[in-house]
């Protein structure tokens, strides 16, 4: 019988859930890394016991960590920055006479096909890539050179590279998405990038279609259809059925679109959840219910999934990386709180659990199904 793992990154360290294919009990191992921020943890397609974990701290900087035996033992990695470099300087060394600064790794992103081969997206927003299991960082400078970069803004938690999408039908294509600038396309490997805009509003801005500076917070795709997207923006919940080209709402009854998350069902392509939360002022459930709504066709109509959920007095967050799926025969759907809570529903959402109560806040949620 397959097994599942859970990667769980807090603001106070690193743990690991794991359980059968019943999902219905787990062991819990952790800490590690602990009194760390630990933003995102994430293992390899190709060989599912090479972890990699973002790990960082205001005091001591960041550091990336690498396990190649399922989280049991782990090695820093990541601490020379292209051209060399220490770690703790919050600096990439990108070949000019000064290194630049930066604050975070906020997403790591294992290769499909190659298990040495991970990207990092960072705070300021910029893409690197590592062809050596994290030893050392190229960065793919295509993308800060694009030219719109003046108008990129910082949203409310950083000018964050959060999203990065592979696509497994095309080697060359890959998505990302940064806060505050929006989503955008290379189809050559990271060596030039487009804004994939087109179809979103953000009326805070002065010109509220512009090319670049949407607030995206995260892009979700099946990997039997990379070329739709799904995204939850700063307001609104979009649809591209054109590998970006143009996005159209899919909000529909939603009772309010703003929010963090949006992931897809393992085996349904038009099956999506979001978590919907009050306002960008107000970062917790409506009326202190915890809700998390599924489409069956692609958005537009929504239904809320509640049983087991805390239906009053909750207000907690769901943040941007912290729901998955795994890919068992019934699709399970799993997401973490700012409160320390850790659920799974192992029907699709008809029925939730809590694995575990009480750790520090979640930053970031991902799952591996193991033979």
């Amino acid at each position: 019988m397959s097994s599942v793992r859970v990667l769980v990154g807090t603001r106070k360290g690193a743990f690991l859930l794991t359980s059968d294919g019943k999902r219905d009990t787990w062991t819990v191992d952790g800490p590690y890394f602990a009194g760390w921020e630990i933003y995102h943890m994430k293992g390899s397609p190709v060989e599912p016991d090479r972890l990699y974990a973002s790990q960082s701290s205001g005091w001591f900087g960041q550091v990336l960590q690498c396990s190649a035996d399922g989280g049991k033992t782990w090695t820093p990695g990541g601490n020379k920055f292209a051209y060399g470099g220490t770690p703790g300087t919050h600096m990439w060394y990108d070949g000019t006479p000064h290194p630049w600064e930066f604050k975070r790794v906020w997403h790591l992103e294992p290769s499909l096909t190659d298990a040495q081969t991970v990207y990092a997206g960072i705070e300021d927003a910029a893409l690197f890539r590592s062809t050596d299991g994290g030893a050392s960082w190229q960065e793919l400078s295509g993308l800060r050179e694009h030219g719109t970069g003046p108008r990129w803004q910082p949203g409310a938690g950083g000018m964050c590279l959060h999203t990065i999408l592979l696509d497994p039908t095309n080697p060359g294509r890959m998505y990302i998405a940064i806060s505050a600038a929006g989503a955008f396309r290379t189809d050559d490997g990271g060596q030039s990038w487009k804004p994939i805009n087109k179809g979103l509003v953000s009326n805070f801005m002065p010109d509220p279609t512009a090319e670049v500076g949407h607030c995206v917070h995260h892009v979700a795709m099946h990997r039997s259809r990379p070329e739709v997207l799904f995204m939850q923006k700063h307001w609104d919940v979009m649809r591209s059925d054109d590998a970006g080209e143009n996005w159209r709402e899919v909000s529909g009854n939603l009772p309010t679109d703003f929010g963090f998350v949006i992931d897809v069902h393992a085996h349904e392509p038009e099956t999506l959840y979001v978590v919907p939360i009050k306002s960008d002022s107000e970062h917790f459930p409506l009326d202190g219910k915890l809700q998390v709504y599924r489409s069956r066709c692609g958005g537009n109509e929504w239904e809320p999934l509640t049983k087991g959920l805390p239906q009053e007095n909750c207000y907690v967050n769901v943040l941007r990386d912290a729901m998955a799926v795994d890919s068992l025969e019934d699709c399970g759907v799993y997401f973490g709180t700012t409160g320390g809570q850790v659920y799974v529903s192992a029907n699709s959402g008809d029925t939730w659990q809590p694995i575990v109560y009480d750790l520090p806040p979640v930053l970031s949620v991902e799952v591996q199904t193991l033979d």
